[in-house]
Order: C-alpha cells, then structure tokens, then sequence
C-alpha cells in the first residue's frame, strides 16, 4: 500500500518551487511531489536541484502541464493527486511584467479561483500556502511594515495579490481551512532569472570583468533601500507557516534595508572593479509609487514560529556568483 503524501506546487520550477521541492523531501522521504512546470524540459531543474541537495529522491517528482491549473480538468486532476498540502507559488513574479502586459496579473487570480473552486468541488481542504507580495503595500510611507500594516496596491500584480489576500482572509474566517498567505518581500538566490535586479548587477560584473562589454549598466537608482533576503531562509519560513497551528498570514523579510549601491559596490569589489566607471543611473526606469525605503517587520513569525533570517545579502551575492560561475560553466 502506497502510503506516501502528496504535495502538490504550482510554480515548482521557480526559484521557490525548487527550494520546496528539496525541502519537503529532506523532511520526509515518503512524500510524493506534483509540480506544475511550463515547460516539458526540466533538465535545468534537476541539475539545480542536484546542487542544492545531492540525495534528492527524483522518482518522488511528477510534472504537470501548467495550462491544466486553467482547465475544466483541474478538479479531476486535484481528486486523482488528493494533496495534504498546495503551495500556490504560480504566477509572473515581476511587477513591471504586469503592468505592461496586464493579463499576466488576471492570470494570477484564475489560477487561485480555478485552485480554491476545484477542491470546494471535490469536497478537499488541504493545508493551503498562497505566495503574496510586500508590493501589495505599495506606496505606504512607514519606515517598516508587517501584518498590521495598510495596503495601498497599485499595479495590476500587487492588485491581483491584494484581491486573492482578502479572499483568502474571508474563507479563513468563514471556515476551518487552513489557508494562510505569505506576504513576502524581495528574495533572491543563484536560480533567480537574469531580467532581476541581483542578476541584472552581477551578469554585467562578470561580463565586464572579461572586458566583454562597452555598456553601461543602466539603473533607475543606487539610493532606493528595500529589504532582500534569501529564497532559501524565505522557504523554510513557508514550511512552518503552512504546516503550524496559527491559521494566518505572516510577513516575511530579514527586517533589515539595503541599498541598491551597497549591493553594486559589493559586486564589483568582488571583481576589483571600479562601478562608478560602469554605472549610469536613469531615473526614468522608476515607477512614481516607489517608495524609496521598503522594509518588512517579521516580528510576528519570529515569535510564534521562531523563525528569521539567517543569510546576509553579502553572502546571498557569494552564493549567486559562485554559482554562475562555477555550476553554470561545467
């Protein structure tokens, strides 16, 4: 008798995705895990996985197309996976993407509605993470933000994350569920794609570093502060909100701001590069609701579950350029 649990990610070949996926494995080997992927080719998935945890079981692994989390076949497929646990990370992540293509955004909300009605459904409640946003505070003037915080959204994404927050918050309290949000500020690691700003930085600073450009490398700031941690750390605290007895949401952040020069003087440092040669600013790129200091308060999460951040933004730029250039150059 199979009597393996079934967890099921939307999203799974995101850089959260993939840290669930090692995660949830190392806890418990008698786990089966359904992922939704974009794509038929997850070659690059295994082998990050494989960097992050060797022992990974891959056979505990099964894929699904992403177009079924939109389908009429959901709930048929839901009832088949019966999952104990969905970690809702599905969706386009970057802001600027949203507000230039809004559809984007609309897709984020089909999928949570397709998602909530397909185990109503088939009469399914399981534990239930949705990935929310800190742009959902949008441009709030306090100098730190958590739970208590007002929400001022402003582009499409922050509004569709907004929107499914509340509708997440009305059947919490209308029902049993355990369905919590996690209201997450920007987090980072070596599997982040290359259109973000850590990549973006340190792409150019390994390029230079070859005298393989004649570019700048264009910012809309070096002032702005926000609050970034690593992907890893922001992952472990998902595990223990969606699986500890409290039933609400958390923000989750390291507490602490930097700002987008310090993060460019450590990058090219690491290179013994001179950024101010490099560097244009171009404030044109900014968006007028940037605040020009975001950063979250988890004070909440660290007293009810223990839980903070462990790794620096110095050592987050390490890892991803250890990364790209000793894994992606095998």
């Amino acid at each position: 008798m199979n009597n393996k649990k079934n967890i099921l990610i939307t999203g799974i070949t995101g850089q959260d995705g993939l840290f669930l996926t090692s995660k949830l494995i190392s806890i418990n080997k008698n786990v089966n895990i359904y992922g939704f992927s974009r794509t038929e080719n997850n070659e690059l998935f295994y082998r990050n996985l494989e960097y992050i945890s060797s022992d990974c079981d891959k056979t505990n692994i099964n894929f699904i197309n992403t177009k079924e989390l939109k389908s009429k076949k959901l709930p048929e497929i839901l009832e088949e996976i019966n999952p104990e646990t969905v970690f809702n990370m599905s969706g386009p992540s970057s802001v600027y993407e949203s507000i230039h293509k809004p559809s984007l955004a609309d897709e984020i909300e089909e999928i949570f509605q397709n998602l909530i009605n397909s185990c109503l459904q088939i009469n399914i409640t399981p534990n239930f993470f949705q990935a929310c946003s800190s742009e959902m505070f949008g441009s709030n003037k306090n100098s730190t933000l958590n739970e208590e915080s007002e929400f001022f959204p402003s582009s499409p994404y922050a509004k569709a994350k907004y929107s499914i927050y509340n509708q997440i918050q009305d059947i919490r309290n209308n029902s049993e569920w355990n369905i919590i949000s996690g209201i997450m500020f920007n987090h980072e690691s070596e599997f982040r794609k290359d259109d973000y700003l850590f990549m973006k930085i340190i792409n150019y600073a390994i390029t230079a570093s070859r005298n393989r450009t004649e570019s700048r490398l264009v910012l809309g700031s070096l002032t702005l502060k926000r609050d970034w941690s690593y992907a890893g750390d922001i992952v472990d605290a998902i595990i223990k909100a969606t699986f500890s007895d409290q039933k609400t949401d958390y923000v989750l952040g390291s507490g602490e701001t930097t700002s987008i020069q310090q993060i460019v003087t450590q990058v090219f440092s690491y290179f013994e590069l001179d950024w101010e040669s490099y560097v244009e600013i171009d404030e044109s790129l900014l968006r007028d609701s940037d605040p020009s200091i975001r950063v979250s308060d988890p004070s909440k999460i660290k007293n009810d579950l223990d839980w903070q951040a462990k790794t620096t933004v110095e050592e987050i730029i390490e890892i991803i350029i250890k990364y790209k250039l000793n894994f992606l150059n095998r």
